[in-house]
């Protein structure tokens, strides 16, 4: 994403000619797009209906916020379903990250349910999807899944600097026990060494895909600089959610040429990872849809129960998506020859403008 320091020196210039007008209308259609994503994440009712579930499991983490996901609703249950229209080639060829947002889509619905006393269980479909199969019997919500729920519309993603304090073992320890997702492993690396090479291979991967022209064209098309844009699309990066200033659209893609550029893209993620507590890797122990799903679940998870300690999280998944680093990032984490499916850093930081989610209504499949 762009940098402050990149946008000061190098769209500097061109942000004064909209003179002041341009200035009036960020700061009014960003107070829209608070209102906006405060409605987004109004809480849930008790025995909320199928669609506000629904809803709840759209504030899942996603891969580049595509939201690559359709449900399908009956009585009965609730399906989380790939929706291959949205799907990132450049970045995830395989799909990869698509079936991971699914698992995550899937724990925020199974959690929401539960909590709202629909209990039920996961049925993962593998190419297919997952389903929440609904119980006749109702269900009065453990403390554990109270905690979550109420974690759910407070999650974001904080791409951006944290304040360099340690998590404390206690925290440590509950982020470590409180993923109980089968057939997935998370290593936690709190150690500084281990952090330092975790930083080495995001930078080594962000320096392969800065050089790929592709990659910055599909990054570029799911980027919104400005608060209308993200209200329109209700998908994509939005500038503000990673710490930069919103622009009009057709600035954005301008101030994005001039400050998006391999130095201070890996120097951002420097100084990112230097100001991290830890980093926790997630993989699979079956590689495939039905495994990255449960690994979504997992890491869905993991953020929740962060969220709810007071920690932020962030995606740093250059050693996943850059193939000839995995090994090295498997090793790392003590994974020997499996596949790292997810890399995440997490720490402490000031809460960041939310990304924007599609409504309801668009992705229910009808």
């Amino acid at each position: 994403m762009l940098t402050r320091r990149g946008i000061l020196t190098g769209g500097a210039a061109i942000l004064s000619a909209g003179g002041v007008g341009t200035v009036l209308s960020m700061r009014l259609a960003s107070s829209h797009y608070t209102a906006y994503a405060t409605q987004l994440r109004e809480p849930l009712k008790p025995q909320a209906a199928s669609r506000d579930l629904i809803r709840y499991a759209t504030l899942a983490a996603n891969g580049h916020n595509t939201q690559p996901w359709l449900f399908r609703e009956n009585a009965q249950a609730i399906a989380v379903l790939p929706d291959f229209s949205r799907r990132t080639p450049v970045v995830d060829p395989d799909d990869h990250h698509l079936y991971v947002s699914l698992g995550c889509a899937m724990e925020n619905l199974k959690i929401a349910a539960r909590a709202t006393g629909r209990s039920g269980e996961v049925v993962v479909e593998g190419e297919g999807g997952a389903t929440f199969i609904f119980s006749p019997q109702p269900r009065t919500a453990d403390p554990l899944t109270a905690e979550l729920f109420r974690a759910i519309p407070v999650r974001q993603s904080t791409r951006s600097l944290y304040d360099g304090t340690t998590v404390s073992t206690a925290d440590i320890q509950r982020l470590s026990t409180g993923v109980t997702v089968e057939d997935v492993d998370i290593v936690l690396l709190t150690e500084r060494p281990a952090i330092d090479r975790v930083r080495d291979l995001v930078i080594a991967g962000n320096d392969v895909q800065m050089a790929d022209p592709a990659f910055l064209r599909e990054l570029k098309d799911w980027l919104r600089f400005s608060p209308s844009a993200a209200m329109e699309t209700g998908d994509g990066l939005y500038a503000p959610a990673s710490g930069n200033p919103p622009l009009p659209e057709w600035l954005g893609p301008i101030a994005f040429d001039l400050a998006f550029k391999p130095a201070s893209e890996a120097d951002k993620y420097a100084r990112h990872m230097d100001s991290s507590a830890g980093v926790a890797v997630f993989a699979a122990r079956d590689e495939g849809p039905a495994g990255w799903i449960a690994v979504g679940r997992a890491c869905q998870r993991f953020c929740l129960i962060a969220t709810a300690l007071g920690i932020k999280t962030a995606f740093v998944n250059q050693p996943v998506e850059v193939p000839e680093l995995r090994d090295d990032m498997a090793a790392l984490a003590g994974l020997g020859s499996r596949r790292t499916d997810i890399v995440l850093r997490f720490g402490h930081a000031p809460e960041m403008p939310y990304s924007p989610r599609r409504p309801v209504d668009a992705v229910v499949e009808v």
